[in-house]
Formats: structure tokens, sequence, C-alpha cells
């Protein structure tokens, strides 16, 4: 099995990384420690290859663009009652090859060999590109 794994996730209600970013600053968004953290229903089993520098990786209207790393998971009591898992993630955003990916819902395991790479910093912030001419592109090995 492998030593790290990532998680994919649909990120709704963002149309853009800067979405995810102001929302991520907002205090909804926020564990009781300040850090940004995704609530979810389902606690990953395989925690300890997610924990050894494993990522989310955000989906965008059907294209990867982003991700963070995974900090840890806290136990999170909703007001129902029931106890869910909190993925705790790391403040830094980083943006990523465009890669489509047809919706689905929860999240799902990523294996490291099937995440695209990360843009060189001097670029994630000059895409100007729809997602999709992106992700098109990024297919034919353009970018």
């Amino acid at each position: 099995m492998d030593k790290t794994i990532n998680l994919i996730k649909l990120c709704v209600g963002a149309e853009r990384v800067e979405d995810l970013i102001k929302w991520q600053k907002s205090a909804r968004a926020k564990g009781p420690d300040g850090a940004p953290r995704h609530v979810t229903r389902m606690w990953p089993k395989r925690e300890d290859a997610l924990l050894n520098g494993g990522s989310i990786y955000w989906v965008f209207k059907g294209i990867v663009l982003a991700r963070q790393r995974i900090v840890r998971l806290d136990e999170v009591l909703g007001g129902d009652g029931i106890t869910r898992c909190g993925i705790v993630l790391d403040t830094e955003v980083f943006r990523t090859e465009a890669m489509p990916k047809r919706p689905f819902q929860g999240w799902r395991y990523l294996p490291v060999k099937d995440a695209p790479r990360d843009l060189p910093k001097g670029r994630a912030g000059q895409d100007h590109l729809p997602p999709q001419l992106l992700a098109a592109l990024s297919e034919i090995g353009v970018r």
C-alpha cells in the first residue's frame, strides 16, 4: 500500500481558487485553532498515509486547479451530536496543473502518481485562461 495518499474533493460553491482562499479566511471555515478545515461525515481509513505528506486536491467546475497539505484530522462534534472528521489544512494553497475530473460525491483517494503537478510559483498567479482550456492544454502536454 502507498506510504502517502491524497484526497480529491469538489470545491462546492467556488468557481475559482480565489473563492476558496477567501472562504478559508472566514471564521466559518476555521477550527478552534484558527486553521482552515473541511468537515466531512466519513473518517478516512488511510489516515496514516494521508498524514504522511498527503494533500487535498480541489476540483472547481470539473477541473482540478489547486491543492492544500493536510495537517491533521480532528474529531468534530456537530450540533446534532454526530462526530465528524475535520480535515485540518495548511493555509497555503498551491495551484496545480489543470486536470479534468468528472463529478462525484464526497471525497475520494487520489494516488500520488495520479495527482497533477504544482505550477511553478511564478506562474501560479498568471493563468487567466478558462479552466477548461487549461485542462485541454494539459491533456495534450502543452502545460
